[in-house]
């Protein structure tokens, strides 16, 4: 009787993950402590919003880290990875109010939902340092610190204006205000003066600036991209001008002079003071609200205003209105009457809540000036160029090349000298001074809203505004709240409201605002150091990580984000809490992915956007994606290649894809579509070329597999095939190392391939020669594990590495053996008048006259030569050898 022949094995890449699983969950292979006596690495990706499902930017951004990780540990680093959750802010609110559901259990169950996913990605994670910033045990210590910085006058409490929905009676973000009304409400909008807890990062300015605006700073952050340096120089925004006054007359309903008679402006452009023609006040500004008293109409523009937007970026883009005031200031030099208007475009917050009007010479002046009929005069001059009122050019602008005119005593001065000259003047009347400002401004953390750090203050109406003891840290956020969009539900519990006031014991009411949620992701990263102690913010955990060595995350966090982080580790260090300055070594902005989506555009405007699977795609000849047909209809559809989001039904489903593909499908794919940096236009033949990759890295281990188990070590006895497959492993070794050094994964894996075409197309029965095709599986399988680490560990535990190298997780990084890349016989390119007719081998160490003497001796010479004698024969050392006839 016959024996059934053994089925042939199936790639299963689900089974690699159980296995791979099952292992590192029995060793608790990622747990990570502190240990001297390695070098550490710090490596971190920024903690995900808990949404409740991952999306294929997150995939993208915690692969890269992993592979990180998993590279610098084989490397012999002791590296920590962790993660946790920015769990508070408005989106769980809203949940809850759309699901009659507490934010709190929304955001729990969001949170073990998304990490199940994460574990099922395979991501090295130290998970017992997880930490989840709505955990009382985690936000104790924004409460804590906020209390410290109360008492180093780092923290203050002062008015602000915000936006107030006067139906929900709440405070609404600015992204929340459409066209002056409420986005829940559709209520008019209202700008109050309310009071709020601010951190005043304005007195770290300077130092913010310096560390990414001066390389001769020794804090200086090289290891940032040079755009994201740029964007948080630019917010900071140091200018250096003068701050000077325009005199007036103009009295109060008291009878006195309204800001002691003089209207402040600061100028970076005071070169250009002859020109001014008008000022603008916010507002809010006293002048405005005297003239206002007395004219209905300008109460009214302002009340339009107090509907608009709060913030400098939405001031810049909308309409810029203004209107006359009727009265007037006088010019600090000439003595000119300058009429002042009231400008929707101008802050309270900023400055001294008034510009002055130079129409010539700034484009948003300019465009004032013409909608208003405001005078428009010349006062700088460039050589070659002329001045017109038609249109606004780019050079009227331009303080490097232009000169002073039509300006008295300023007349051919440059700008600096101008500015000089002005700020004399003005001095010498006693109106003003050189002086540098800011764009940055203290930081407002005061919310009105329930999901968030509870502020540690309590209200007494004997005692005033006392801040919650240390002792009775954390002020614990009730979890039960159900928002309902009529405010913020805080107000409505009396178990959270009312306590006793810890100075004199009577009836009192605790503080509901909390603090804004970039507060819990302003120090994560260093609570991930000592995660589980009770009795300290950071302790011996932080002084060992610290400062993290790769920070990984979105261009969008670039600015805000990075710079209250960078304010708060310097606080920290002021209180002798670290003794870092900078939190982020290194720092990569990982590129956005991007697919294609279909849409329509109804009549009314908008886009309707539709899933693949209601769509027949329409292609050109050359194959290309150009618009779609709906199944349904024919109706026809156009085509854009746009970020990924469930609002245009193109987002891609990470857990479908791994329960299709497996883990290291997903992962693979995300790593060598695009360099990390760059965007990653999704494609869904690339996630199956991806796959058939790892199937055929699963052949080759299977149908070699007997061979590698029982290859030797010994390379002494090599075929030339053999030398030079080791010769090409070791090459690609050499390329992918340098690759992982500078974070450019995607050769990574590109080389990976490169090694499994090597050794797949080798040939040779000799057996001394499997030992190359031993080292050569060897390495593949660990230049490819950090990126397919479940399939990778499986493969090398059958071919029986572990037993030899050691877990993966811990085998050592592959050296490359610069004997495996000399080369016994070199060839070169022929050339033979010019024209590349061949090529010749020659002993690596043949000198120029055995060179010679092979070339004239070859066939290829002999036949194009045609006899010909040659006249010199030139040899590029190690490239090619022409033969002039």
């Amino acid at each position: 009787m016959t024996a059934a022949a053994s089925p042939t094995p199936e790639f299963d890449p689900r089974a690699y993950q159980a296995r791979a699983h099952a292992h590192w969950n029995a060793r608790d292979a990622y747990r990570v402590t502190e240990d001297a006596s390695k070098p550490k690495y710090y490596a971190c990706s920024m903690l995900p919003y808990p949404s409740g499902k991952l999306h294929m930017g997150h995939v993208r951004n915690y692969t890269i880290n992993d592979m990180l990780a998993r590279q610098l540990r084989m490397k012999g680093f002791n590296v920590l990875m962790p993660m946790g959750w920015d769990a508070f802010g408005l989106p769980a609110e809203n949940a809850a109010m759309k699901g009659k559901v507490p934010p709190a259990a929304w955001t729990y169950s969001n949170i073990a939902h998304m990490k199940g996913q994460m574990q099922a990605m395979g991501l090295a994670i130290d998970w017992s340092r997880e930490v989840a910033t709505c955990d009382p045990a985690y936000y104790k210590w924004n409460q804590w610190l906020f209390l410290k910085m109360l008492e180093a006058g780092i923290a203050e409490r002062r008015t602000q204006v915000v936006n107030w929905d006067p139906v929900d009676q709440t405070v609404l973000a600015n992204e929340q205000v459409i066209d002056g009304r409420g986005w829940r409400s559709g209520a008019l909008v209202e700008k109050r003066e309310i009071p709020g807890y601010y951190l005043k990062i304005t007195q770290y300015a300077e130092e913010l600036l310096s560390a990414v605006a001066n390389p001769e700073d020794p804090n200086y952050l090289s290891g940032w991209p040079e755009r994201v340096r740029l964007m948080q120089e630019n917010w900071i925004g140091k200018s250096q001008g003068v701050r000077f006054a325009f005199p007036h007359e103009i009295r109060g309903a008291d009878g006195q002079l309204i800001q002691d008679g003089k209207l402040y402006v600061f100028t970076t452009r005071a070169d250009t003071v002859m020109g001014v023609t008008f000022c603008a006040v916010a507002p809010e500004h006293p002048l405005a609200a005297h003239a206002a008293a007395s004219n209905p109409g300008l109460a009214a523009f302002i009340e339009e205003c107090k509907a608009g937007g709060t913030t400098e970026a939405e001031l810049a883009t909308q309409e810029k209105k203004g209107q006359r005031t009727g009265l007037f200031v006088t010019h600090p030099i000439t003595g000119a009457q300058v009429e002042v208007w009231v400008g929707n475009y101008v802050l309270m917050s900023y400055g001294d809540g008034a510009v002055m009007g130079v129409p010539a010479h700034d484009e948003r002046d300019f465009a004032f000036a013409k909608k208003y009929g405001i005078a428009i005069q010349q006062v700088v001059a460039v050589e070659g160029e002329t001045f017109s009122l038609d249109a606004w050019a780019e050079w009227y602008g331009d303080k490097q090349r232009g000169r002073c005119v039509n300006s008295g005593v300023l007349d051919g001065l440059s700008h600096k000298e101008a500015v000089d000259k002005v700020a004399e003047l003005v001095a010498a009347k006693g109106l003003g001074e050189k002086k540098t400002t800011w764009r940055l401004r203290d930081w407002g953390i005061s919310r009105q809203r329930y999901w968030g750090t509870p502020i540690p203050i309590i209200h007494c109406d004997d005692c005033g505004v006392v801040p919650v003891p240390e002792k009775d840290l954390p002020v614990v956020l009730p979890e039960d709240c159900i928002p309902d969009g009529s405010g913020n539900p805080l107000n409505k519990s009396a178990a959270f409201l009312n306590v006793g006031c810890p100075q004199c014991g009577k009836p009192a009411r605790r503080e509901t605002d909390t603090m804004d949620t970039f507060v819990d992701s302003s120090w994560y990263f260093l609570r991930y150091c000592d995660p589980k102690n009770t009795e300290a913010m950071v302790a011996g955990g932080t002084q060992y990580w610290a400062p993290m060595d790769q920070y990984i995350g979105g261009i969008e966090h670039a600015i805000l984000h990075l710079l209250y982080a960078r304010f708060w580790t310097k606080v920290m260090r002021d209180l002798k809490l670290v003794s870092i300055s900078e939190p982020f070594t290194k720092l990569l902005t990982q590129g956005m992915v991007l697919k294609g989506a279909f849409f329509h555009k109804p009549e009314g405007g908008g886009k309707n956007y539709y899933w693949d699977h209601e769509l027949d795609v329409v292609t050109n000849e050359a194959g290309q994606i150009v618009g779609g047909k709906l199944k349904a209809d024919g109706t026809p559809l156009e085509y854009e290649m746009t970020t990924m989001s469930k609002s245009k039904n193109n987002g891609v489903d990470p857990q479908a894809l791994i329960d299709q593909y497996g883990a290291d499908t997903a992962r693979l794919f995300v790593m060598f579509a695009s360099p990390p940096e760059q965007t990653l236009e999704w494609n869904d033949a690339g996630v199956e070329g991806a796959h058939r990759f790892l199937k055929r890295v699963w052949n080759f281990a299977t149908k070699q597999g007997d061979l590698l188990r029982g290859a030797g070590q010994d390379f002494s006895q090599l075929s030339a095939e053999a030398k030079a497959l080791r010769r090409e492993v070791h090459l690609v070794l050499r390329q992918v190392s340098s690759d992982y050094e500078r974070l450019q994964f995607n050769t990574v894996v590109s080389g990976a391939m490169k090694l499994l075409n090597a050794l797949d197309g080798f040939k040779s029965t000799a057996a001394a020669d499997a030992a190359v095709l031993r080292e050569g599986a060897s390495v593949l399988l660990r230049v490819l594990y950090p990126a397919c680490p479940h399939l990778t560990h499986g493969l090398w535990e059958d071919l029986g590495f572990a037993s030899a190298l050691g877990d993966l997780l811990d085998a050592p990084w592959p050296l490359v053996d610069e004997a495996a890349l000399v080369q016994d016989e070199i060839e070169l390119m022929l050339q033979v008048g010019g024209k590349l007719r061949g090529s010749i081998k020659v002993p690596a160490g043949a000198d120029k006259a055995a060179i010679e003497a092979a070339a004239l001796a070859s066939p290829d010479f002999l036949k194009f030569s045609q006899g010909a004698a040659p006249k010199k024969v030139v040899v590029v050392p190690g490239r090619l050898v022409n033969v002039v006839l």
